[in-house]
């Protein structure tokens, strides 16, 4: 009897092949992969989410292209370990495997907190974005940045002194990111926040509720600079914070434009 044996041709390598413009790509990769993730929850341990995931490496001038396909075999490698913690072994896999100097990886996903309303306590969820930055560089340099946007309530100061009755008030987003040294709570985060704001938002207010957090957003009315200091106040006097950045936006309710206010800092 005879046997055929069938030969599989090589395939070619486009992407390793020689680039002879001689520039090199500061980032190439995947964007917008949708992935589970576990990520660390102060309460419960722990809680599953779904992340918007973006994926890079630096491209040395010498090659035509990098390994698409490798982005998404390094996030099965993790897949059922996949979490916060992980990622600088990550960043690490994805700079050997598609021989780059640098790594480069983007998440951000909802993070959903119990809530409590204040005076009937009535539970409800609300849903925080989250992102979470990392990047290694060519001198094995880790970076890691945390970021939370917090929705919340502000009441204008100038419109309470001048008016006979009442206030305008707005809601607002908190965009927080921060370094650090040792290891912070998304949760810790949120809160630091929502107490800088004239009142937190509830996903559920029955009307004792509705009442409580109308008179304490009006006995606590604050401007976004007054918001924005009053945030970084908390934040330099954290020791495990090495660098911030925090915006405010309100979205006025008597004004066809936002009112906006940031700070920076880093520790020196």
């Amino acid at each position: 009897m005879n046997s055929v044996c069938y030969l599989t041709p090589s395939i070619v390598d486009v992407q390793s092949r020689k680039d002879n413009r001689n520039i090199e790509i500061d980032k190439v990769g995947v964007k917008d992969i949708r992935y589970p993730l576990t990520v660390l929850d102060k309460t419960k341990g722990f809680q599953h989410t779904v992340g918007s995931i973006n994926m890079y490496v630096n491209l040395p001038r010498k090659f035509k292209g990098t390994h698409m396909s490798r982005f998404i075999e390094i996030l099965n490698e993790f897949y059922g370990n996949f979490d916060i913690r992980s990622l600088s072994k990550i960043l690490e896999t994805m700079r050997e495997k598609l021989d780059a100097e640098s790594a480069h990886i983007e998440i951000a996903f909802p993070y959903f907190i119990e809530k409590v309303s204040p005076v009937t306590k009535t539970r409800g969820l609300m849903e925080y974005g989250c992102r979470v930055m990392g990047s290694i560089d060519r001198h094995d340099e880790y970076d890691l940045i945390v970021e939370v946007v917090v929705p919340i309530t502000t009441v204008c100061p100038c419109s309470k002194e001048i008016s006979d009755f009442g206030a305008h008030n707005q809601r607002g987003l908190v965009r927080l990111a921060v370094r650090f040294e040792r290891f912070i709570w998304i949760e810790d985060l949120i809160y630091m926040v929502e107490e800088s704001a004239s009142c937190d938002v509830f996903s559920v207010l029955k009307r004792p509720d509705e009442k409580f957090v109308t008179e304490k957003a009006y006995e606590n009315a604050k401007f976004v600079e007054d918001v924005v200091r009053d945030i970084a106040l908390k934040l330099k006097s954290n020791p495990d914070i090495t660098w911030f950045a925090v915006d405010v936006e309100n979205f006025e309710s008597i004004h066809n434009h936002s009112a906006y206010a940031f700070i920076e800092r880093a520790r020196k």
